[in-house]
């Protein structure tokens, strides 16, 4: 059982990937420089470094991350084998949601209540919506191994024509982290699409909200967990979260988390989870 919700729980990150997959432009990304097999890849990629370069990525960034990068087909088989996400919310929550869940939930907002209130004071978030999109997203870090190199998926994925736009810009973004040194193109590993920690940011979203608040030096979204849980409530306070406001459908706060993930069955689950944690005994 546990084996099949955590399935579900990559089909969900998917479909929100699917969602969020709109045209996001680079100025000098043409929509002709693409490919549908291997062929062309390293050609690609040469044109992409220059590319990298005129966002202002550092040579040292790009030449650590994409040296002997490869076209990855199963990334692609992965892409094109998303189905719509058509479930009922019933049917949804059914799926994702189980009573260990909300118990491991309101066991571990008992644990980490000292960071969840310094979260919720600095930031407005309350804990159960962390709790809640953390669980959901990972199971509380446990689908969460890395199985992909995010540079080479992405790379993959932005030389692909389905939606390299996108993924290019993705691309930029991961390349900017190993600049910046907030991970290594090692340390960059996760979903297939490339999502990065136990509560899966793209990473052009690592870039404008991940945080360092458990004061180390890093932004630390695999293993700390003040890091990823005031991550995540960044993200939130950045899309327009309302302190000590509620979060039903309908809300302010709602449209909030719509930000977080397009999909209404998921939204509506997280504002549902969100108020068992604090309300319920699962």
């Amino acid at each position: 059982m546990r084996f099949s919700r955590m399935k579900a729980a990559r089909r969900a990150r998917v479909a929100t990937i699917s969602a969020l997959l709109v045209a996001v432009p680079l100025a000098a990304c043409s929509a002709a420089d693409c490919g549908n097999d291997a062929g062309g890849f390293d050609s690609w990629l040469g044109r992409f470094k220059t590319r990298a370069a005129s966002q202002g990525i550092s040579s040292r960034a790009i030449n650590a991350a994409l040296s002997g990068v490869s076209y990855d087909a199963n990334v692609v088989r992965l892409d094109r084998s998303q189905r719509s996400f058509k479930l009922s919310f019933e049917q949804f929550y059914a799926r994702r949601v189980s009573s260990s869940l909300l118990r491991n939930g309101q066991r571990l907002m008992q644990t980490h209540r000292q960071t969840l209130d310094r979260i919720e004071s600095r930031v407005g978030v309350p804990g159960s919506i962390l709790i809640a999109i953390w669980g959901l997203e990972t199971n509380f870090g446990g689908d969460s191994s890395g199985r992909h190199s995010i540079v080479r998926a992405l790379a993959t994925l932005a030389y692909d024509c389905r939606r390299s736009p996108f993924f290019e810009n993705e691309l930029v973004n991961a390349l900017r982290i190993v600049d910046r040194g907030d991970l290594s193109p090692a340390q960059l590993r996760g979903g297939w699409a490339g999502e990065i920690g136990q509560t899966q940011f793209l990473p052009s979203s690592f870039v404008k909200y991940a945080v360092d608040f458990d004061g180390d030096g890093r932004k630390d979204l695999y293993r700390s967990v003040p890091d990823l849980l005031a991550s995540t409530a960044n993200f939130l306070k950045g899309h327009g979260w309302r302190a000590q406001q509620g979060w039903a459908p309908g809300s302010a706060n709602y449209g909030v988390i719509q930000q977080w993930n397009k999909a209404q069955v998921y939204a509506q689950t997280i504002s549902v989870v969100a108020t068992r944690l604090v309300g319920d005994k699962p």
